[in-house]
């Protein structure tokens, strides 16, 4: 037997989803493990209204960034109509088609005060022919029951009489999703149909029109196996908004997540390798996916453990990995990717690369994401201090002591020792000539050099940071909160 045939088919109507993200990666798994097993991008563009070209580069960049390597494809279905003509001809002449010109308001006003949804059947035995205003429609069956056969939720039936004459094409002859789908499934020899549950509901819609076309050309093609993922759910267990949750893909590329970390978690949404450990190879994945292992149940998308699991696999880099890894946030003059609106605020003239060389090792321990960098080494990289203004006022400004520690350390710190453990031992004496701990020393120092209460270790940044440059900012530090 031949491996199993899959297909990814988004829509290009907005940014990458971390759900349809999901559904990519598990087609992509079953198709790798085998090694004749094809996984098929097919961009279902059929909605001119609403697609974009940039969304069909977002889909085909992010599957690019998470490693989803293709056997066939992108296909589009705009290039398809020919083959969808030809199965609406093989459906109308089987009788299993009729025209429809109702309007909405046609229907609601027939159906009065009966909120049953869906359509009445008023056009079923009325015998149009194809017309400017004529839309059509699939006979479906009025007893019995579509049973679904999902190997996640297992049977799951649908009465035949809650699903309506559905339109398979409008008056001006444009397929819609059920017939067009069915339609490349049949023409791609589609083995497997692995996708979210939004869609279960057209599962009985699909086979009723693949069961159709089968009577219809004399075929006995088989009915693919369906897979029906769990919900993402956020934090409330509601279903994730793309208005109110981060859901782009693009987005946590553009952050800085490394995409074996984001395919790792990705994979645990509904699914979970064997043993105790979550953080697994992708090669793991492969071997131990299996579509009848993955949960009915709805999936958080926890972006706190997503943060966690990355921050692990950027503490497992090697330094110089490290480095090379996060060139795109730190000198992105240099690579052929750049991260959108991330970009640092230093200039290729300000950076010193054998300077980061040295402070990487002190934020690879520190950082979840590579963004995170930018922000914490920016102060090595530049002439003036930008003072976050409330660490300033709650260190220095308004804290005499902070004031006080200063001044003692800008004479201290012109005869130590210019070493991160020299410097560490002459500000604990500081602190306890006036009464304060370590940590309350270290603030009005860190804040004076950086400009925030935060960022990586603060004598080795001292250290890096030289005697001249730190005096010089200690004292304007001082100065501006005279002022």
């Amino acid at each position: 037997m031949s491996g199993p045939r899959v297909r990814f088919a988004p829509s290009p109507t907005g940014y990458f989803h971390v759900g349809s993200a999901r559904s990519a990666l598990f087609n992509w798994l079953v198709a790798r493990q085998h090694d004749d097993g094809v996984f098929i991008l097919r961009i279902e563009d059929t909605d001119t209204e609403r697609n974009r070209e940039e969304w069909v580069d977002g889909i085909i960049s992010a599957m690019d960034w998470l490693g989803l390597d293709l056997d066939a494809g992108p296909f589009r279905q705009s290039d398809n109509h020919a083959q969808y003509a030809t199965s609406v001809e093989l459906l109308d002449a089987a009788g299993r088609l009729y025209y429809c010109d109702c309007t909405g308001e046609d229907v609601a006003a027939r159906k009065g005060d009966n909120k049953t949804p869906g359509y009445d059947g008023f056009c079923r035995d009325r015998g149009l022919r194809r017309g400017a205003t004529t839309a059509i429609r699939f006979k479906t069956p009025h007893d019995g029951v579509t049973t679904v056969h999902d190997v996640i939720r297992g049977d799951v039936e649908f009465a035949n009489t809650t699903i309506d004459d559905f339109v398979i094409a409008k008056s001006s002859g444009a397929v819609l999703y059920a017939l067009a789908n069915v339609t490349d499934d049949r023409n791609d020899a589609i083995s497997h149909v692995i996708r979210g549950e939004e869609h279960l509901s057209n599962a009985p819609k699909q086979m009723m029109l693949w069961e159709a076309l089968n009577a219809a050309t004399d075929d006995n093609v088989a009915l693919p196996v369906y897979a029906h993922l769990p919900l993402l759910v956020n934090e409330q267990r509601k279903k994730l908004s793309k208005r109110k949750d981060p859901v782009a893909t693009e987005s946590y590329r553009d952050q800085g997540y490394l995409p074996e970390a984001f395919v790792n978690y990705l994979a645990l949404l509904g699914w979970s390798p064997r043993g105790d450990e979550e953080i697994v190879p992708r090669s793991t994945l492969i071997e131990q996916f299996r579509l009848e292992d993955v949960s009915h149940s709805p999936a958080f998308f926890d972006v706190k453990k997503l943060n966690h699991m990355n921050g692990e696999y950027i503490r497992a880099l090697s330094l110089e990995q490290f480095v090379e890894r996060c060139a795109p946030w730190v000198r992105p003059w240099s690579c052929d990717w750049q991260p959108t609106d991330r970009g640092p605020s230093w200039g290729e003239a300000d950076f010193d690369e054998t300077l980061f060389e040295k402070i990487a090792p002190l934020v690879q321990e520190r950082v979840t994401t590579f963004a995170e960098i930018v922000p914490m080494v920016g102060f090595f990289f530049c002439d003036r201090v930008t003072f976050d203004d409330a660490a300033f006022a709650k260190s220095i400004g308004n804290d005499p002591l902070g004031q006080a520690l200063l001044a003692v350390a800008i004479e201290r710190f012109e005869e130590v020792e210019w070493n991160s453990a020299a410097l560490h031992e002459a500000t604990i004496e500081i602190g306890e000539a006036l009464g304060l701990a370590l940590r309350k020393a270290q603030a009005p120092i860190r804040c004076a050099v950086t400009g925030t209460l935060v960022g990586p270790p603060l004598f080795e940044s001292l250290e890096l940071l030289g005697r001249d440059e730190t005096l010089a900012r200690l004292g304007d530090a001082l100065a501006r909160s005279s002022q």
